[in-house]
């Protein structure tokens, strides 16, 4: 049985080096594996998050639909589908779009590190999140987001603007 509360450590090739406790990868800024999920529905908006108010890191900021580690031995896209089903209640069709390395400061001494495989799905119907990952969700528009984004950044988790980039002529 592997363990949820650890991340997959990697080098700069996205080549596992080993395993860390989840909270000792972030206090110690150690590069790890993750995913970040971007669903959009028929009319191209995007359903955002607001992190539950409990989450050790980035609480109560707006991010991407869904996001995670994969455990070890766990292939990126099935912990992707994994992760969509237990945040957000539902699952779809996931199409791999790219992946980027970040470092960010997310507070409270703690540092994300991460190589981020980025997937794009469609749906159009509506979630029914966990109320202990996620506090509130919306669909919306790309120009709104870019607008807030520009209004007020810090509504947002750290990963979010370099993800959202990234994939945004994708949708």
């Amino acid at each position: 049985m592997h363990n949820i509360n650890q991340v997959v450590l990697v080098n700069e090739l996205d080549q596992t080096v080993g395993i860390a406790e989840k909270i000792d990868a972030h206090t110690r800024g150690l590069l790890h594996r993750a995913f970040s999920i971007f669903v959009v529905n028929d009319e191209r908006e995007v359903l955002l998050q607001r992190r539950a108010a409990g989450k050790y890191h980035s609480a109560s900021r707006w991010a991407n639909t869904c996001c995670g580690h994969p455990l070890q031995d766990e292939q990126i896209e099935a912990a992707a589908h994994r992760r969509l089903r237990e945040e957000m209640g539902f699952d779809c069709a996931l199409r791999w779009a790219g992946v980027f390395r970040y470092r960010a400061d997310v507070g409270q001494g703690l540092i994300e590190h991460e190589i981020d495989h980025l997937f794009i799905g469609s749906f159009s119907d509506t979630p029914t999140p966990n109320p202990g990952e996620v506090s509130e969700w919306m669909y919306t528009s790309i120009a709104s987001i870019e607008q807030r984004l520009s209004d007020s950044p810090d509504e947002f988790a750290a990963w979010f603007r370099s993800a959202f980039e990234r994939v945004r002529d994708h949708f």
